[in-house]
């Protein structure tokens, strides 16, 4: 990226959260002079563009409450339902978190917005890491297919359309190792193939190694495990393997295998054979300075396989996005993954902001004896009586739960996070995701967080340790068939110093884990548990591997790869089936709880 091209974004960037009054204001005014007289907006502000007519008549909602009108554009229906702006596109949220996909429209100057976020990252990295303009980046990228709907255009996720759109094919795709052919490949096998091939062949070209979501990395880690041997003869012969037969990715790979490499392979071969593969990342791309991927929210988990693969190398955790909007940037890249605030860009959309408990953001969800829920809160918001706040009226320390209204179609939406304001980059709020507002586990009067179900989850990793052990992937599922109900967690487990798949597992190590996420988690779940209400809590190790199975499902019900979220909580029957199928190990909490 260009010197100046650095420093104009930079710019633009200082300027707009200078002025986050004005910009939220005129972001406000132009939705509502476009859309006031939709059929939406009009039966609220009768085709008034007052901000005050808006905050007092518009309701605070959830998918649920628009769906019947998204439908309504779905099926083809004339315009001027949500918006006046010509849709271009459904964006698909990924499935994974929430259930069903979720159908957001897409107006062209809303893709824009999208697509110019990784172009204001790429600014804000190159302004604290100097060297990048030298080499690329192999970002491991993956598309996934459209869908047609009655309307005649297409839905699709948004790493999709991102990968699609003019900005990526004609700028960002200028500085990954990979041509835009092999990365918008629907067969995700061959794709991952000849991405890692390229990768490696360019391998002292590379610089940065990322994804989307931190997710992707086990898969393509195991995928590497699986696939070396092949890769490294590829090199050695100079031909590409016969099983890649998509000409989107064989026809590229014949500018990079242009002749047999030898000299490279025998130099890889003893890396990937080290029985040991802490650190691989830094051996195969010795120039790599970071990790480009989301590790905030359930991404967290694997930040402990990433530094481990990576020989801690920087974690950059670039933006907070989601299929309803973009909200923010990173604008201290360099900060340790847990320690990560979004900056909010206020021309991005119209943001407001519900207060909630900054003890407990999940209190609502919760048994508590004193003061007023969160759903109490939100009952008094959609009744007049409570106050929502604005983007530059939040308070360091304290936790909203994000209402965005979009150029698209959404008004007063709540997207169903909890932020925590850190501080704030000139008048714009800087945000620490906190947790989804839902509940990861749920039986009897008890209900527990994605947030607490993770920190107790980190409290019991202590345990693994000294006996070598890597918590690589989990989940949970409430077991309401047993009497009492359960909670259990999926846990997949590897060697720190071996690829090996055989765990032996001490069950005196891994009983103490499962006490460890009880004592970790609140008042009311170890009074339930004291009242056996609740039955002691078991973990269920299972095979490494078991859950690629589980995105592969997913996947196959539409999620998109870039996208995909390993679910805190399963709540599917074939979900679980899948993972309980190659469990290696049940393991319960002992005693009771003090």
């Amino acid at each position: 990226m260009e010197k100046s091209r650095i420093e104009y974004v930079l710019k633009k960037i200082e300027e707009q959260t200078s002025n986050a009054v004005e910009e939220q204001e005129k972001i406000l005014e132009n939705i509502l002079k476009r859309n006031a007289e939709t059929d939406y907006l009009n039966k609220f502000l009768h085709g008034q563009t007052d901000k005050q007519l808006f905050k007092k008549y518009v309701p605070v909602v959830t998918y649920e409450d628009i769906k019947s009108y998204i439908d309504r554009v779905i099926d083809g229906e004339p315009p001027n339902i949500l918006t006046t702006e010509p849709i271009i596109e459904f964006i698909l949220s990924s499935g994974t978190s929430g259930g069903e996909p979720k159908y957001v429209l897409s107006t062209a100057e809303c893709s824009q917005k999208r697509a110019s976020i990784p172009m204001l990252m790429e600014a804000v990295i190159h302004k604290h890491i100097e060297g990048l303009d030298k080499g690329k980046g192999m970002y491991l990228l993956f598309s996934n297919p459209d869908f047609d709907t009655p309307s005649g255009l297409k839905a699709r996720m948004f790493s999709s359309s991102y990968l699609s759109s003019p900005t990526f094919k004609t700028t960002v795709c200028k500085y990954v190792t990979t041509p835009i052919e092999i990365i918008l490949s629907l067969n995700k096998p061959q794709s991952m193939y000849c991405q890692l091939l390229i990768g490696l062949i360019r391998r002292h070209e590379v610089l940065r190694i990322g994804t989307i979501f931190a997710s992707t990395f086990p898969n393509c880690i195991k995928f590497l495990q699986d696939h070396w041997k092949d890769i490294c003869s590829d090199i050695r012969t100079g031909h590409l393997s016969d099983w890649i037969t998509e000409q989107d990715c064989r026809t590229p790979m014949s500018s990079f295998l242009l002749e047999p490499n030898s000299e490279l392979a025998d130099l890889l071969e003893p890396i990937f054979e080290n029985e040991s593969w802490e650190g691989i990342i830094t051996k195969l791309w010795p120039k790599a300075k970071y990790i480009d991927a989301i590790v905030t929210g359930s991404m967290s988990q694997y930040i402990g396989l990433i530094n481990y693969y990576s020989g801690r190398l920087p974690i950059i955790s670039t933006f907070y996005n989601s299929s309803e909007a973009c909200f923010g940037i990173n604008m201290e890249p360099l900060n340790k993954p847990w320690d990560v605030s979004y900056t909010f860009l206020p021309n991005m959309a119209y943001f407001e902001f519900i207060p909630v408990d900054k003890e407990s953001p999940q209190k609502a969800q919760k048994l508590h004896f004193n003061g007023v829920s969160n759903e109490e809160s939100i009952e008094k918001l959609e009744n007049g009586n409570a106050q929502i706040v604005d983007l530059v009226d939040v308070k360091i320390g304290q936790c909203y739960e994000v209402v965005v209204t979009t150029l698209a179609g959404l008004y007063r939406y709540r997207v169903g996070d909890i932020l925590k304001v850190t501080g704030f980059h000139n008048k714009s709020p800087k945000f620490q995701f906190v947790e989804r507002q839902n509940v990861a586990l749920s039986i009897d009067r008890d209900k527990t967080s994605e947030a607490d179900l993770s920190k107790a989850i980190k409290a019991a990793e202590i345990e693994l340790e000294p006996r070598g052990f890597l918590l690589t992937a989990y989940s949970s599922f409430a077991d309401t068939w047993s009497i009492p109900g359960r909670y259990v967690l999926f846990w997949e487990l590897k060697l720190r110093d071996s690829n090996t798949d055989q765990l032996k597992l001490d069950s005196n190590t891994m009983e103490q884990c499962c006490r460890r996420v009880e004592e970790s988690l609140d008042f009311t779940y170890k009074l339930f548990r004291k009242m056996n209400l609740i039955g002691p809590l078991e973990i269920r190790v299972v095979k490494f591997g078991a859950f690629d199975e589980l995105m592969n499902f997913f996947v196959s019900r539409g999620a998109a790869p870039l996208q995909y979220k390993t679910p805190c909580c399963l709540k599917i029957k074939e979900a679980i089936e899948i993972l309980d199928s190659r469990v290696v190990g049940k393991f319960f909490s002992n005693g009771n709880l003090a």
